[in-house]
């Protein structure tokens, strides 16, 4: 067996330099999670130094997948759309008797014209960056009907083209992957916003031209 030497105790360190190693190490440790760790997980750089570094663009990143990763895990977990009551069948119309001398017919009465809904119409460019994403929503009624065309040049897009509305946080249309453009009609479900969001999937700029036309209320980026 050997004995160990117990340390003289002008060996150790003070109390004093133990309170000083340690607010070194929480300094240094706060900087690191302001320079370094924030930047690079959430994007988040309130020094500079993190963008300086090349950490916030790969924070921003990790957000932007950790957000279209929440949102097809929602579209995957979709609610199916309430189904519509049916209409019943009208009762029969009773049968009319044939006037006589003395009955006179009274002349149809002609039901008031409902006066048409505006037809509205919009053209939105936008560029987006590799990764970057946008939405664009209408608002519109229960079973207003808008005809759009979307082109995309320079890239490829993924899109998800859904609604919604209080209460009610997604129903969707239609989506697609790696997508160029699409186009044709959307019948609003319910009363709410109804829209599209792409995002640039591509290595390049790609520019998204939006044309619409039809009966909604508004047009409005919210992403």
């Amino acid at each position: 067996m050997y004995n160990t030497e117990i340390p003289n105790t002008t060996e150790l360190p003070t109390s004093k330099q133990l309170v000083r190693s340690t607010l070194i190490a929480a300094t240094v440790a706060a900087a690191l999670l302001i320079t370094t760790v924030l930047p690079a997980e959430y994007g988040i750089d309130p020094t500079g130094a993190g963008r300086f570094l090349g950490l916030t663009t790969m924070g921003e990143i990790k957000t932007s997948l950790t957000e279209e990763a929440a949102m097809d895990t929602a579209a995957q977990t979709e609610t199916p759309a309430p189904s519509l009551p049916l209409v019943q069948a009208a009762s029969a119309a009773p049968v009319s008797t044939p006037a006589t001398a003395e009955q006179t017919v009274a002349p149809p009465v002609a039901e008031p014209q409902q006066p048409a809904r505006p037809v509205a119409s919009d053209k939105k460019v936008f560029t987006l960056k590799p990764g970057e994403a946008a939405e664009i929503k209408l608002g519109m009624k229960e079973g207003a009907v808008v005809s759009f065309d979307w082109r995309v040049k320079g890239g490829a897009v993924n899109f998800d083209t859904h609604g919604d509305a209080p209460g009610l946080d997604y129903y969707g249309y239609n989506k697609g992957r790696k997508v160029m453009g699409d186009s044709g009609t959307l019948t609003a479900a319910f009363d709410g916003k109804h829209g599209w969001f792409w995002r640039n999937r591509s290595g390049n700029d790609a520019t998204i031209t939006l044309t619409t036309q039809g009966d909604y209320q508004l047009i409005k980026r919210v992403m």
